[in-house]
């Protein structure tokens, strides 16, 4: 992988890769240390209980957490195929059908009569899965309602319900064989005991039972096809709200409940939204300050074929961003700089025949803005007095605002969001030592 796919990969918010090394590489080792420093303050020997609780925390957390859901919906998958289904099947085809009735140019139905002339035998074998999902929806809905449930639920009840009570369980085994520990500081010991109960998991796990088979309300087609379409990344941001709860009513006290659902809340928050936010103004102060258009990826400013089209005046786009003229221009110029990109960029979907895929999805609005910027950053290039130096120029520019995006939220997880926890730690108790660990 070169720098560049990096880049890229770490700048997408859509997905996984900005989590997975802000969480692994620069938040997990500093949330350790400053846990040390905060808890040295007052106490050597709960500095060192602070730090392994924290450590194991942090990764074993990050480990579930990153990759918890995709393990879950992998074996979803598996089980959804047994069951002679094609678990890639978009729900939202269903949806844009009721939705534009005969003016829609994509569906179930739609999909099945444009593809099912078309002699090719993945393309034949995506029609069948249509068929199959269009004859069975109830019973594929049902499915994929599991499937999310799955695995939402079971990383949460892992992270949040599990190994919390298994970490402060290991401090009270390694406290009980330290006699010096018990002796030198008997004023500040955690009562062994801890909120967490079989009961908590039970209770946790019967709500969801309720909420899955209670009659009222029931899950429409438009709820299954909402939640099967959500990204991993938006998976992750509700097990992270779960995660939450688990913590929360897992604490050792109250002090602990307190100060966990400042953290995670904090945390939340400066994960899923905050850098978005920052994202989208670093490319405004670029486009305002440099002069240069940064909204493609940087995958495509430092293609070579697509600058060299660019000089040449060859670059093929959509007449609009119509839905007519978008399906009609990546249905029939699947070969076009602009498709390939769009299939590399996850806006559209082709089989190894080069034909458009019609099991899944397109999102028109999205794939119409993918246009626009196509076409606006060729409108800026042109206008240049030199078009490679000027794509080199919104390449460099783009990954230093990714690099930014990253450093900056990497900042406010990984320093300032635990200095205040640890003031507001200090103010709620009038100590800096973890709530959990002192009596």
């Amino acid at each position: 992988m070169t720098f560049t796919n990096i880049i890229s990969a770490v700048g997408n918010n859509s997905s996984i890769y900005p989590l997975l090394f802000r969480d692994c590489c620069i938040e997990a080792p500093s949330k350790i240390l400053i846990a040390r420093k905060e808890n040295l303050k007052e106490s050597k020997e709960i500095a060192n209980d602070a730090t392994r609780e924290k450590a194991i925390d942090e990764y074993f957390t990050s480990a579930i957490w990153l990759g918890g859901i995709p393990a879950v919906e992998c074996v979803a998958d598996k089980f959804i195929s047994k069951k002679g289904f094609s678990p890639i099947v978009n729900l939202k085809l269903f949806k844009e059908e009721e939705k534009l009735g005969a003016n829609a140019l994509q569906g179930i139905q739609y999909n099945i009569n444009k593809f099912k002339n078309i002699q090719i035998k993945d393309v034949q074998d995506a029609v069948n899965d249509l068929i199959k999902i269009r004859d069975n929806k109830f019973a594929y809905e049902k499915l994929l309602t599991k499937k999310f449930f799955a695995a939402t639920i079971i990383p949460t009840i892992i992270m949040g319900f599990v190994l919390p009570p298994l970490n402060f369980a290991l401090t009270r085994k390694l406290r009980k064989n330290n006699k010096d520990f018990n002796t030198n500081n008997s004023n500040i010991l955690q009562n062994p005991s801890t909120s967490f109960t079989a009961s908590k998991v039970n209770e946790f796990k019967q709500k969801i039972y309720a909420a899955q088979n209670s009659n009222k309300p029931t899950f429409t087609g438009n709820f299954v096809s909402t939640i099967a379409n959500l990204r991993t990344v938006d998976k992750m941001a509700i097990s992270d709200g779960g995660l939450t709860v688990g913590r929360v009513s897992t604490s050792r006290n109250k002090d602990e409940a307190y100060v966990n659902a400042f953290r995670m809340i904090g945390s939340m928050i400066l994960n899923f939204v905050t850098p978005v936010y920052i994202a989208k103004g670093l490319d405004k102060l670029a486009n305002k300050t440099f002069g240069v258009n940064v909204n493609l990826d940087p995958i495509i400013l430092d293609n070579k074929d697509f600058i060299q089209a660019i000089k040449d005046d060859k670059v093929e786009l959509p007449k609009s961003n119509s839905a007519k003229d978008l399906f009609e221009f990546i249905d029939t110029k699947q070969n076009s700089l602009f498709a390939k990109f769009a299939d590399k960029m996850k806006k559209v979907s082709y089989l190894e025949s080069g034909i458009r895929d019609p099991r899944k999805y397109v999102d028109v609005e999205d794939l119409g803005k993918f246009r626009d910027e196509f076409e606006n950053f060729i409108k800026s290039a042109k206008k240049s007095k030199n078009i490679e130096k000027f794509a080199q120029k919104a390449k460099f520019v783009k990954c230093i605002n990714i690099l930014a995006n990253i450093g900056i939220s990497s900042f406010l997880l990984a320093v300032a969001l635990p200095k205040l926890q640890y003031e507001f730690n200090k103010k709620i108790t009038g100590s800096y030592l973890d709530p959990g660990l002192r009596k």
